[in-house]
């Protein structure tokens, strides 16, 4: 048995912070907390100064393999995730092919299984005639993290507009339905009547186009899906401040059957930054004018959105640099999230015990991972040891996207992560990667 040793740190968790050792043997947590020594052998790792968490759970990413490898594979954006603090996450069906058939779908559980470095999950599709293939789903609903419905513009054929196939998604999945929500023939309309004006567009026209009632018609239909079917909705990258009417903070978490997510650009970016970084920064459903992200920020704190992820797109910066219309929408993030958070916890916007509570905890509560998510003993050793003290500054030297960008790069972040542990192994530990093992297929409690 191998064990791991990190003494004298402070241990992040459940809305507390304790100073102690905590013991890792083989790939679980085994003791939390006071002066841990063992007769066995054991890596010792000095805590003094550090932060432990959980490591970050990420529920929307877009790793782009199968199929659109240029930009992006498991392998680069899951390494990049690791170095960032990101131990698992839950990959989007919009690959090439798009992941709408049971056999698809397992074949992306099959690559990761060969070159993940982090914990991984990955959405079955819907499109609108793949009905058979989604309850087949059902069989499989421990072991995949939902089901995904684009109720707004995607590629291929992931658009679902039939109004029938959706009834019967809603009321036949047995798995979280987690949904993009805009609607298509308002963002459509909205953008011909701006082109009809002669205007050349820019990256600061996308928050007119998807502007608010887009966002708000679509997610308030996805909520009258999941009522009238009892369906348990997860509401994806929320973006306005009239949509957060919809969502409640009268219910504990483990007990709402509709959830909500906000994005780190979300509650970083503005219509204020299309000027300086342009299309870097366009993405669906578009950031947008400041007073929304003030709104995104109120809700956060107060649990009517529940968990904080990235929504991770990355695109080739040739991609970025098209015309207004032909710019690809999408962001790569899932590297510098927890540095993010961590900043604005500097700043005193947001705690640290909440920050953990948005990227571990909820995101394990509202999806029924099974033992991951906090740092308990018996559960994974899922871990992210964080020097508060230490600034890194993000450039090209070292961002780990294959795309090779960051819209935040320059930013110095207050945080440096020291070290990674994925399943008890320490994939990451300052600056360095051990590919000796792979991550795990997350694995899910929904009986």
């Amino acid at each position: 048995m191998q064990h791991t040793i990190i003494k004298n740190a402070s241990i992040v968790n459940e809305g507390i912070l304790i100073q102690g050792d905590l013991l890792i043997s083989n790939d679980r947590i085994e003791k939390v907390g006071g002066s841990i020594d063992i007769k066995a052998r054991a890596t010792e790792i000095d805590g003094t100064g550090l932060h432990v968490l959980p490591g970050v759970i990420d529920d929307q990413v877009h790793f782009r393999e199968p199929g659109l490898t240029h930009k992006a594979n498991i392998y680069t954006e899951a390494k990049a995730a690791v170095a960032g603090g990101t131990t698992s996450f839950m990959e989007m069906p919009n690959t090439s092919p798009a992941a709408i058939t049971v056999d698809l779908l397992e074949q992306k559980y099959s690559r990761a299984a060969e070159c993940s470095l982090a914990n991984y999950s990955f959405f079955m599709g819907t499109s609108n005639d793949n009905l058979e293939e989604i309850l087949q789903i059902n069989k499989k609903k421990n072991q995949v993290c939902g089901v995904k419905i684009f109720m707004g513009s995607s590629t291929g054929n992931l658009l679902v507009n039939n109004t029938l196939q959706l009834e019967k998604v809603f009321a036949g999945s047995e798995l979280l339905i987690a949904t993009h929500c805009e609607e298509e023939t308002i963002f459509t309309e909205n953008l011909r009547a701006i082109k009809a004006t002669g205007k050349k567009l820019t990256a600061a026209d996308h928050p007119i186009i998807r502007n608010e009632e887009v966002c708000f018609e679509s997610s308030f239909k996805a909520i009258q899906f999941a009522k009238r079917n009892n369906s348990r909705l997860h509401i994806l990258h929320i973006s306005t401040e009239r949509e957060l009417q919809l969502f409640t903070n009268m219910i504990p978490l483990k007990d709402k059957r509709i959830t909500a997510e906000v994005c780190v650009h979300h509650l970083h970016f503005t219509s204020d930054d299309y000027d300086r970084l342009g299309n870097q920064i366009k993405c669906n459903p578009a950031i947008k004018a400041p007073s929304n992200k003030e709104a995104l920020w109120k809700a956060l704190l107060d649990d009517r959105l529940d968990i904080i992820a990235t929504d991770h797109a990355p695109h080739t910066w040739e991609e970025k640099q098209e015309d207004y219309e032909h710019a690809h929408a999408g962001l790569p993030l899932v590297q510098h999230s927890l540095q993010l958070m961590l900043h604005y916890v500097k700043e005193g916007r947001i705690s640290l015990p909440k920050v953990v509570e948005k990227m571990s905890h909820a995101v394990a509560d509202c999806f029924q991972i099974h033992e991951r998510g906090y740092i308990r003993e018996g559960y994974m050793a899922d871990l992210v040891v964080v020097n508060m003290n230490k600034p890194t500054t993000i450039s090209k030297e070292n961002i780990l996207y294959k795309c090779g960008w960051s819209p935040m790069e320059g930013m110095i972040m207050p945080s440096s992560i020291e070290k990674t542990f994925v399943n008890g192994h320490m994939v990451y530990g300052n600056g360095v990667f051990d590919e000796s093992k792979w991550g795990a297929r997350m694995e899910f409690r929904r009986d």
